[in-house]
């Protein structure tokens, strides 16, 4: 138990930041956080040691996230008219509010992996080598599928427009 408490005080603010970037919402990524840390508890004897801990507690969250989307978002989910967003200078940087909306709605209608790879590159900011140790894949290969996920993402705004 000591260890986990060690765990949560290094980790619990990295994973809120990551979960307010995905939710945009301060309340919703507390809730969240706790979700996580107490599933993370609660499963701790599944974690393999393959990846680092963070890495393993952003999946959660990210779990946590599109669980808490799935059961507040209707079934029928329409693009809105997407801001036209500029792939090289966007992506990797804080977007505005309604552009991070028009992101998660857009992310909806891509196929994995590009929606996961796409989630932990640009809102968990991870590195390529831990995106492709997730996957069991090479480095560049999670390159190549975000560049690809950030293609696709575009196309779908576009469309929007």
């Amino acid at each position: 138990m000591h260890d986990f408490e060690q765990i949560y005080s290094e980790y619990a603010v990295g994973v809120y930041r990551f979960l307010l970037k995905l939710s945009g919402s301060h309340t919703i990524a507390e809730e969240l956080t706790q979700e996580t840390f107490y599933k993370a508890l609660k499963n701790i004897n599944t974690f393999k040691g393959t990846c680092r801990v963070y890495v393993w507690l952003c999946q959660i969250a990210k779990n946590e996230y599109i669980n808490y989307q799935k059961k507040s978002e209707r079934k029928n989910i329409e693009l809105d008219s997407a801001t036209a967003i500029d792939i090289d200078n966007c992506f990797e940087k804080i977007f505005e509010n309604e552009q991070i909306k028009e992101i998660h709605k857009a992310l909806h209608f891509i196929e994995e992996p590009y929606k996961e790879v796409f989630t932990l590159r640009v809102f968990a900011q991870l590195p390529f080598a831990d995106i492709a140790q997730l996957f069991g894949k090479s480095d560049s290969w999670a390159r190549v599928t975000f560049f690809r996920a950030k293609e696709k993402i575009v196309n779908l705004l576009e469309e929007g427009n």
